[in-house]
């Protein structure tokens, strides 16, 4: 499939692009591979596949929450902005 200049153009218009006119043949040739390969990906046989490749099994996976005292606390805090009783002090979030 091609896309023609008009439909570039308009395309452009509806994506506020500004193209200019030596970039046109560029963005022709760039969107009518685009198009070509995603009709190419839709007419991929897919009927008899019973699973897809890469899912993900996993969910909810949770550590346990434990306390882990850290040993040089100074060291851990010396970039932040403000402390207050051995920890960060950050702004108020509502």
């Amino acid at each position: 499939m091609n896309v023609t200049r008009e439909e570039l153009l308009h395309i452009a218009k509806l994506a506020d692009l500004n193209i200019k006119d030596e970039e046109i043949e560029k963005y022709l040739s760039n969107l009518t591979e685009i198009i070509n390969f995603a009709n190419t990906v839709n007419e991929a046989p897919v009927e008899d596949l019973k699973e897809t490749v890469g899912p993900n099994t996993n969910y909810n996976i949770f550590r346990k929450d434990e306390i882990v005292e850290f040993e040089d606390k100074e060291a851990l805090l010396q970039n932040a902005k403000e402390t207050e009783n051995n920890m960060f002090k950050i702004p108020k979030v509502i």
